[in-house]
């Protein structure tokens, strides 16, 4: 089994009376974390009982709330309970159904899963406003990938295996690249049943989720929008653009973004600027949340492929890590563009405090002499040795993991607080955020 980050935070909250919310992309692993949470409150003795709205037998249970309440108090008289609900997109108007639950004078609490279908993810907010917590569940990142691959011999220590290990762990993060973390993926280990499943993923997320929402000529389009997101992750989006090559319209490109991001698969990354309302008008970038599916979508399933054009994937990498530092924080992400072409990747940001992060700058130089917010807590990740000289210029406290080997040996001598240790420090790296 992978072990999954989040599992300790849903642990944490089995003592609140709020509802726990799993959501997330179908087969991300959110039915095995239920299970595992089951497990660990038998072990202590707890009473438990556990729904699947995917298994008929249990639709008649959940046909009305005092059915379900009925089937609880049958099997528990008196006392508390704890009340597991798998897929419950299955259930018309789920969030009222649930509210009547939380709000009943049964003893219980509720643990509940349910994939990224529209209906669950927007209404379900508003009929559960302060009665719910909502945990998304992301495949598996890469540094979850990396202690399953070394099976969880080095737990607690991998920035030694890192360092220990550069070609293992540059060869662990290409086959991330290439084929994503979908759990059934990763625990595969053979490649042509890598791509199947990447192909049963992708199908079961057209007829499953978005065939519900759009007849098939539509569905068809949204298909052509994503395989040309996926061919432009990390570039700026030009909405016209992408509508000509879709023969849709511009509105239609924007809903399928919609779509897109409340479905889980993108994320629309937004410019940085003082003004806020500027932000609604200017480009967004795309990142996908898997970017094995996203090569699945472009048929780019070849790691030495992955290896020759890896710039933009790595750089989604960084993203989706930094996505996941900030999560439950105050702090957003941004990117940054000057109208001169000065660029910074990602702008993370809370008030007044701002702290670039430059991916694979080659640009640095350009990137600190026109960036008039540039703070000197700035992390720098790359490869090319001559932007240290314009890193320590810009009193850059945070710089680099090395992206190649040769870069390695031309900075002996350079000033460590400025250099990775070695070039595939990536705990190291993403530290310097917190």
């Amino acid at each position: 089994m992978i072990k999954r980050f989040i599992y300790s935070e849903l642990a944490n909250h089995l003592q609140e009376k709020e509802i726990t919310l799993i959501t997330g992309a179908r087969q991300v692993g959110k039915t095995t974390l239920m299970e595992k949470l089951k497990s660990k409150l038998l072990k202590e003795k707890k009473d438990v009982i556990w729904f699947n709205l995917d298994l008929e037998r249990d639709w008649s249970y959940a046909e009305t709330q005092e059915s379900l309440l009925q089937k609880i108090r049958l099997e528990k008289p008196d006392g508390f309970i704890y009340v597991f609900i798998d897929e419950i997109q299955r259930k018309p108007n789920a969030g009222q159904f649930l509210k009547g639950l939380y709000e009943s004078d049964a003893n219980i609490k509720l643990i509940i899963s349910g994939s990224g279908s529209l209906e669950l993810k927007e209404k379900i907010k508003e009929s559960l406003a302060g009665r719910k917590r909502i945990f998304e569940l992301m495949p598996v990142n890469f540094f979850e990938f990396a202690e399953y691959k070394t099976k969880y011999q080095y737990s607690g220590r991998m920035d030694k295996f890192y360092k220990a290990e550069p070609e293992l762990t540059i060869n662990l993060l290409f086959e991330y690249l290439t084929f994503g973390g979908y759990p059934r993926v990763v625990t595969e280990t053979n490649i042509k049943e890598k791509i199947i499943w990447l192909d049963e993923l992708y199908q079961s997320y057209i007829d499953k989720d978005i065939k519900t929402m759009l007849d098939t000529e539509r569905v068809d389009a949204y298909a052509k929008v994503l395989k040309l997101l996926s061919i432009n992750i990390g570039n700026l989006l030009n909405m016209t653009e992408l509508a000509t090559k879709a023969s849709i319209s511009a509105p239609t490109v924007k809903n399928y973004f919609w779509y897109g991001e409340k479905t889980f698969i993108i994320n629309l990354l937004p410019p940085f600027f003082k003004n806020k309302n500027k932000e609604l008008s200017k480009s967004n970038i795309v990142y996908f949340n898997d970017l094995g599916l996203r090569n699945y979508m472009i048929n780019n399933i070849n790691i030495e492929v992955v290896k020759a054009n890896s710039g933009m994937l790595f750089q989604n990498l960084v993203y989706s890590i930094l996505k996941e530092k900030i999560r439950h924080t105050a702090f957003t992400i941004h990117y940054w563009r000057s109208t001169n072409q000065a660029e910074v990747d990602f702008v993370i940001s809370s008030g007044l405090k701002i702290i670039p992060v430059e991916v694979k700058g080659k640009k640095l130089k350009k990137v600190i002499s026109r960036f008039s917010l540039l703070p000197e807590e700035t992390i720098y990740i790359g490869d090319e040795t001559r932007d240290i000289e314009a890193a320590k210029y810009a009193k850059i406290k945070s710089v680099a993991v090395i992206w190649g080997y040769e870069s390695e040996k031309s900075l002996k001598g350079q000033n460590p607080d400025y250099i990775a240790e070695k070039p595939k420090d990536l705990l190291k790296m993403f530290n310097l955020t917190s």
